[in-house]
């Protein structure tokens, strides 16, 4: 994999992004040139770089949007990797999630100077993404921006805060309450561990972070965890099927070892949320945590969420599932030159908490 950026000779005034717009203000910002993040096959190698492109490149979809904020996500950088598993087609506009304002549509629900988050279904996989100043997206993939949150607080949430509130949401549909005993969240110093434990603490759970990285614990101290467990302890081999049941719940954002300790620790009744695989995709278990304690395990897919569930989640993330910390969850702002470095901190596990692309 090569990362590089592109310089552009393109410049504009407006939001101070780099590109051409054409005509004026009742163009609601659109423009003949932009820039985009693109991953481009090179045999069996990728090649990454910050290419100017104009709209007919784009892929069909209803409505046109000029991106204001993505996000930096895991999936992001697998998908600068041809063994990644992620990008399913080239050349493809890197980005899994944006906001912004639509500039242009063909559907009724979604009209310009509107401000829309888009992100799931094939966004930033077989479809061009969001790191990039010009979007086209299919109108059934577009969710309106919800009241109480800018473009930028809704990249602070973005993918990753998304899935973090799904999780949350399936611990509560368990009945798993506040009063039931404490919750783990695993790879917590990572955007959807760090999303979930603010969003867990806010709602009065007693919050343990399992993380490998020692100099995250006050980090996750301010976003409400009470107590940080050691990934050496998450991941430790372990001859018994079951151990002391420690956790009411968890939000299993690693997978592998970590899920398989999750399940040997859970309480009676407990269930535990996973959206993530970055510590492996085999489990060893049994199936004594299911037959003698009740644990159930609920798979969390925001890629596929319909519309209507996405729109509602979208509202209760405005609402009650809104971190207080959600501005501090912004580890970092950067630009689109900035992103191929991000990139490959993010695939080398340097990044925390929540980075945020301003286009």
């Amino acid at each position: 994999m090569k990362l590089q950026a592109v310089s552009s000779e393109y410049e504009t005034a407006a939001h101070g992004a780099k590109g051409t717009r054409f005509g004026d203000s009742e163009d609601n910002g659109r423009m003949d040139t932009f820039r985009a993040l693109v991953a481009r096959k090179e045999g069996d190698a990728t090649e990454v770089a910050i290419e100017d492109w104009t709209p007919e490149q784009l892929m069909p979809g209803e409505v046109t949007i000029r991106v204001e904020y993505s996000s930096i996500n895991y999936k992001d950088g697998l998908a600068t990797r041809v063994d990644g598993g992620v990008a399913r087609t080239y050349p493809l506009v890197i980005g899994i999630d944006l906001a912004g304002e639509v500039v242009e549509s063909t559907d009724a629900a979604h009209k310009p100077g509107a401000r829309v988050i888009a992100h799931g279904h094939d966004i930033g996989v077989a479809h061009h993404g969001g790191l990039s100043q010009l979007a086209r997206i299919p109108a059934t993939w577009v969710v309106p921006l919800p009241a109480g949150l800018t473009t930028r607080q809704a990249m602070a949430l973005g993918t990753a805060g998304f899935t973090a509130g799904m999780s949350v949401a399936a611990l509560e549909h368990m009945d798993v309450t506040p009063d039931k005993g404490p919750v783990l969240v695993t790879g917590a110093s990572g955007g959807v561990g760090s999303t979930a434990v603010a969003m867990l603490a806010h709602k009065g759970y007693t919050v343990a972070a399992g993380t490998g990285s020692p100099h995250a614990a006050d980090y996750l101290k301010q976003l409400g965890a009470s107590d940080i467990v050691d990934r050496a302890t998450t991941t430790a081999d372990s001859s018994r099927p079951l151990e002391s049941g420690r956790w009411a719940g968890g939000v299993e954002a690693v997978g592998g070892p970590s899920l398989a300790y999750l399940l040997r620790t859970t309480k009676v009744g407990g269930c535990i949320a996973i959206s993530g695989n970055v510590g492996g995709a085999a489990v060893s278990t049994t199936v004594y945590p299911f037959i003698l304690r009740g644990v159930s395990v609920l798979g969390i897919d925001s890629a596929n969420l319909p519309l209507d569930k996405r729109t509602a989640l979208w509202q209760r993330l405005a609402t009650d599932l809104r971190p207080p910390q959600l501005e501090d969850s912004i580890v970092s702002e950067i630009g689109l030159d900035d992103t191929p470095a991000a990139l490959a901190a993010i695939l080398q596990g340097q990044t925390r908490g929540r980075v945020v692309v301003r286009l």
